[in-house]
């Protein structure tokens, strides 16, 4: 990421990353995909950029709750810049590079899924905030996957077992798995003690 696959298709500019431990493997796909309207940056954090392209789904759905019940860009922005900073906790600890997190894979990636209309997982958590039930949201997708429905449990799991803590993470396990009202969710966050930012 950052991309939507009909965007892609549209030939619409793009630029993504391509993880890969061999540079030679990364840079003959650059070579080969790279065009007017796709760019490819290389890497050999594998770890970082699947990290980075996984969990942001779970704080593009937070963001859609918050959209969802209706709060405005303050909190939108709040939620994302937390997001990325508990998202590089996790990937650092699994041995992946903060300066992955900081580029198209984690911040990237993280602003096109929370803030686009053509994500799934933001749409799930607009749905969500406005108060309709999961198992109806995700029906309504059509066959279609939010991924960061699931990717929400086992980020938590990963994260329990690295000793990271992930507070928007386990709010959203609380509206997705027990149907915590979201605005409960939002107030939880927001009343934990106070802390330096890192």
């Amino acid at each position: 990421g950052p991309s939507f696959a009909q965007e892609v298709a549209q030939g619409q500019p793009t630029a993504i990353t391509v993880a890969f431990e061999d540079t030679s493997v990364a840079a003959r796909i650059q070579a080969e995909l790279s065009s007017e309207t796709l760019r490819l940056y290389t890497s050999t954090d594998v770890i970082g950029v699947e990290m980075g392209g996984a969990l942001k789904n779970v704080i593009a759905i937070a963001a859609g709750v918050a959209a969802g019940v209706g709060l405005g860009h303050n909190s939108a922005a709040a939620l994302m810049t937390r997001g990325i900073a508990e998202i590089t906790r996790l990937a650092v600890a699994c041995g992946g590079r903060r300066e992955t997190l900081a580029g198209l894979s984690g911040v990237g990636d993280l602003v096109l899924t929370c803030t686009g209309s053509l994500s799934r997982n933001r749409t799930v958590g607009q749905e969500l905030g406005r108060g309709r039930k999961l198992a109806e949201v995700l029906a309504g997708l059509g066959g279609k996957v939010a991924e960061g429905v699931p990717t929400t449990r086992a980020a938590l799991g990963l994260a329990r077992r690295q000793g990271i803590e992930m507070p928007i993470t386990e709010q959203m396990e609380l509206i997705l798995d027990e149907g915590k009202d979201p605005r409960e969710a939002i107030k939880d966050l927001m009343l934990r003690p106070g802390r330096e930012e890192q």
